[in-house]
């Protein structure tokens, strides 16, 4: 039974993320990536005013995630530094436990002071939790978003076209720049 566990669990990963084999391309990453932005600033609160006091972005808008037991996420996504592109960028990450299905979703990450953006440009396979930290964007009680969030060097928005999703992490995610 077990290895028809182990078995199955590698047959639904792979199935799961097949998908992630595409490359999109630049005119896909920045499609995606502006109408992502959009999303982020007309559905979630405070995200507009935050996105302008941010040094640098990152935006990927689409992360796949899948699993069954073993689970993983890939996406490719776009580094704004004011209004260019600094790059292009994916990430990858994969969790072991109790899990079940699939999903796509948006990802912002905002870079608040050049010395966070510095900090991670140097990296190559950026690892969130290793090599930085990202605080999760939430909001407060009185629906605007959490101001001891927005302090931090890295504020990180994970979201849909329905709005901000809650209970999730990047931990464990690594970030790496590639060529488009």
């Amino acid at each position: 039974m077990k290895r028809f566990t182990s078995i199955l669990s590698v047959c639904f990963l792979s199935f799961t993320l097949s998908g992630f084999a595409h490359s999109a391309s630049k005119a896909e990453i920045d499609a995606k990536s502006y109408a992502s932005v959009t999303i982020l600033k007309n559905e979630v609160p405070g995200a507009s005013e935050l996105i302008e006091k941010a040094y640098a972005m990152l935006v990927f808008p689409e992360v796949y995630g899948g699993g069954f037991g073993i689970g993983g996420e890939y996406g490719e996504g776009k580094m704004y530094v004011e209004d260019y592109t600094y790059g292009y960028y994916n990430l990858v990450s994969a969790s072991f436990g109790f899990q079940m299905g699939a999903q796509v979703k948006s990802e912002a990450i905002l870079f608040m002071t050049k010395e966070a953006f510095d900090q991670f440009t140097r990296i190559d396979g950026w690892e969130a939790g290793v090599d930085g930290s990202i605080a999760l964007a939430e909001f407060g009680a009185a629906g605007s978003l959490d101001t001891n969030v927005i302090q931090e060097p890295i504020v990180a928005f994970i979201f849909s076209n329905k709005g901000l999703m809650y209970n999730l992490s990047l931990e464990g995610t690594k970030i790496s720049k590639i060529s488009k």
